[in-house]
């Protein structure tokens, strides 16, 4: 009912502004403005008469004062019968009735497209309507279940054999870390977070209390990719296991923050995203998807004088969702294939990860990992050109130009 009483407040208000005009004559008792124009008009006729009998003028002049005068006589005359007919005429009636027009046709035009029947959400009702969502969210396998499938391009055929090869490895040594890690990353690669996600979730109870924050953190996301960005009860596990770890995890911070979102609580989101903007650096994948929404989410916490921190440390643009190319690990995981299958393998990922630095741009870090890779499969002239491109790219970044330059330096291309 308040709202109904604050529109009623607000109509009258601007009702009484606008109809103002037509009511100023006849609450005030003020005379129009052409009603004085007509009294001064009128004193200069007679002036003009005095200083002809005193003779401070000629006839001739008199005469063209007299026609002058008369025409803003005549004209004034005109405004002044306009104005009463406004004030005391049917105009003011007319004026009212369009008023009324416009306020009964607003209030059916909510009637007919607007929430008439919708009850007032008080704080605590929504509070409580944000826990019991909470409560009773799905499951992970219904949130997979409902989610939709990614469109993905066609994998090379090549690189679908080597990952084939590289399940069926997994199967006689189910419990080699390198290996889960690498399942992992390249099933996600593909799209089968599921797939990833279960990889994933074996490393992590291989290692048991010796897995890190940033592995508990890891199978949250795929958990959450899997559910098509919906965080469940299970994957919100993954991420307190990984703050407890670790209070200041980045990937489980945003993640954090992003569930609160998700159950309606930017009061509770807002302060998580702020400080690990505050802490973060361009380069970290959270900031930009955080910087893209943190102004509208301190308006709905109530802090709307919030103002993002500056940039610090920023770099070129990262590659979307692509994930990262090969490391030290994932070279290492594929011992169990033959020398030429893994040689293969290899090659594969590397020219992968130059393919899409080429076309799409990335990180740093992802320039230093493609220069040392080359160095490993012997491409020493062609990890030194790599190096060179990089150096332009990140000519105006001084510390993007020192990480790919430490990497060319420890790759002995430098």
């Amino acid at each position: 009912m308040m709202l109904w009483f604050i529109c009623a407040a607000l109509v009258i208000i601007v009702g009484i502004t606008i109809f103002l005009p037509f009511l100023r004559a006849s609450l005030t008792g003020a005379e129009p403005a052409a009603a004085y124009d007509l009294r001064v008009y009128r004193d200069q006729l007679r002036e003009v008469e005095r200083d002809l009998e005193r003779g401070v003028i000629e006839p001739g002049d008199a005469e063209r004062l007299r026609i002058e005068i008369g025409r803003k006589v005549l004209e004034a005359d005109r405004q002044l019968g306009a104005a009463r007919k406004i004030s005391a005429g049917p105009n003011k009636i007319w004026g009212l009735a369009a008023l009324l027009l416009v306020a009964v046709g607003a209030f059916a035009l909510y009637q007919r497209i607007g929430q008439p029947g919708l009850p007032d959400e008080p704080i605590k009702a929504r509070f409580a309507a944000a826990e019991a969502r909470y409560a009773s969210r799905p499951s992970q396998a219904e949130a997979e279940a409902a989610a939709p499938k990614p469109a993905l391009g066609t994998p090379d055929p090549d690189y679908l054999a080597l990952i084939e090869k590289l399940r069926e490895a997994m199967k006689e040594r189910p419990d080699d870390p390198q290996g889960l890690a690498l399942l992992a990353e390249h099933e996600a690669r593909l799209g089968n977070f599921h797939a990833a996600y279960e990889a994933q979730a074996h490393l992590v109870a291989v290692r048991g209390d010796a897995a890190s924050a940033e592995d508990h953190a890891r199978l949250a996301a795929l958990m959450v990719d899997a559910a098509g960005g919906f965080i469940s009860a299970q994957s919100e596990a993954e991420v307190v296991k990984a703050l407890q770890l670790d209070a200041k995890n980045g990937q489980a911070l945003y993640m954090a923050g992003l569930l609160q979102i998700q159950n309606g609580r930017a009061d509770r989101a807002f302060p998580i995203w702020a400080n690990l903007l505050a802490d973060s650096s361009e380069t970290d994948p959270w900031t930009a998807p955080i910087r893209a929404t943190i102004t509208d989410l301190a308006w709905f916490a109530g802090e709307p004088n919030y103002t993002p921190p500056e940039a610090k440390g920023a770099m070129p643009a990262l590659p979307g969702t692509a994930l990262p190319g090969p490391d030290a690990n994932a070279v290492a995981a594929a011992q169990d294939m033959t020398p030429e299958e893994r040689q293969k393998m290899i090659e594969s990922m590397v020219e992968g990860l130059e393919s899409r630095l080429a076309t799409e741009g990335g990180t740093p870090d992802e320039w230093a990992r493609l220069i040392s890779s080359l160095v490993i499969l012997g491409k020493t002239d062609h990890a030194r050109a790599i190096w060179q491109e990089a150096q332009t790219r990140f000519a105006s970044v001084p510390q993007a130009l020192e990480l790919v330059n430490d990497a060319a330096t420890k790759a002995g291309v430098k």
